[in-house]
């Protein structure tokens, strides 16, 4: 048997789609439900909205009105970039991750682990600083909710991309970090490093800048909303290898542990030995054992002299 538990280890086998997929879907859970308990006063949200406005000002980073008023005044763009903003996070990064997971299944694990390590840390971001949007400032802020405003194009109302009657279900004041940024920046590296084809290639480049613009151009986000966003990922992967790590050392003592045998019966990959302590009378032998026929003055001939 194994002295330690790193020697028990065995590479793991491709996991089962069924139970990745209850994986997933209860951490998209417990992370949309944290979101709803993470609610914090509005007061103080609209409190962080308007001190990131400042800091973008005071730093030229207020790209948010130019983009708003573009969107706002031109429907041909603002249109679509509000079907964008309220399905591609849904729908891009499953697709990406059921991709991994069916191609590329040796890197599934660490993308999924970095997705979901990053998720999490957003709640933080979300329960420490809740953050009202631009679209939700005063109006004396010069943004426009254009969710709202070409809500008759779509299945969403005036509750972010929630649809109708749902809003309720949705928190409004989590938008630092921006996740929509987040998981774009994930999907763009995973269809970078793994996709076979330039033009894949360059999609994952252009996805989270076209992602960027949008949530800044729909008064959804902040710039430093998209940053925090990177940063979050960013910080995700950095914990993805020590956290798989740590992960494995877990599994290999479990592993260990549940395969030690108990008392102290013999190793199974050691076989007993029957005759020790035990001995033969005169004219005795084991059954298969030959009979000598030397005299013993012949076998006390040492092996050299023979």
């Amino acid at each position: 048997m194994p002295n330690s538990a790193s020697e028990t280890y065995r590479p793991r086998p491709r996991p089962r789609w069924w139970a990745e997929l209850i994986v997933i879907v209860a951490v998209y859970a417990a992370y949309s439900a944290g979101r709803l308990l993470a609610r914090g006063d509005v007061s103080t949200a609209v409190d962080h909205g308007l001190a990131i406005l400042r800091i973008e000002k005071a730093l030229f980073l207020n790209a948010e009105h130019p983009l708003n008023r573009l969107f706002t005044s031109t429907p041909a763009l603002g249109i679509p970039a509000d079907f964008a903003y309220a399905s591609l996070h849904y729908l891009v990064t499953p697709a990406i991750l059921v991709w991994i997971f069916r191609r590329r299944s040796v890197q599934y694990r660490a993308a999924r682990t970095w997705l979901m390590l990053s998720t999490l840390l957003g709640l933080v971001g979300f329960t420490l600083l809740p953050t009202c949007p631009p679209r939700l400032l005063d109006a004396g802020q010069g943004f426009v909710d254009t969710m709202a405003q070409y809500s008759m194009y779509g299945w969403w109302g005036t509750e972010a991309s929630a649809p109708r009657g749902l809003g309720g279900m949705t928190n409004q004041y989590a938008a630092m970090p921006s996740l929509h940024v987040g998981w774009a920046l994930w999907c763009g590296v995973l269809l970078w490093r793994h996709a076979r084809t330039p033009l894949v290639k360059w999609l994952g480049v252009a996805y989270p800048l076209v992602i960027t613009v949008v949530v800044m151009g729909t008064a959804n986000h902040y710039f430093l909303d998209a940053v925090a966003g990177a940063a979050v990922m960013a910080a995700g992967a950095l914990l993805t290898g020590p956290t798989m790590r740590a992960a494995d050392r877990i599994r290999a003592a479990a592993r260990f542990q549940a395969e030690r045998v108990p008392g102290t019966s013999p190793s199974p990959r050691t076989s007993p030995i029957v005759s020790s302590g035990c001995e033969t009378s005169a004219g005795e032998r084991f059954p298969g054992q030959r009979t000598r026929t030397s005299t013993s003055s012949a076998d006390d001939t040492p092996a050299t002299a023979r």
